[in-house]
């Protein structure tokens, strides 16, 4: 999956494979973790977010499934 960068102080790069809804983030650690069923707008949400790390503590930890890579 293709990841765009952000800049974010805890997030590197972000991508979405729109076909299967899911959103993959890559941490400045190097963790990546994959949330399901995220829909499009949520993606947009969070890529043109002020606080990219805020809005995904906000609606997507806690309300998406997710799996670490």
């Amino acid at each position: 999956m293709n990841r765009q960068p952000v800049d974010s102080s805890n997030i590197r790069s972000i991508g979405y494979e729109e076909n299967d809804s899911i959103l993959e983030i890559e941490f400045n650690n190097g963790a990546i973790y994959q949330y399901f069923d995220v829909p499009q707008n949520i993606h947009s949400e969070l890529i043109n977010s002020d606080s990219v790390g805020g809005y995904l503590a906000k609606h997507i930890k806690g309300n998406f499934r997710y799996s670490r890579v």
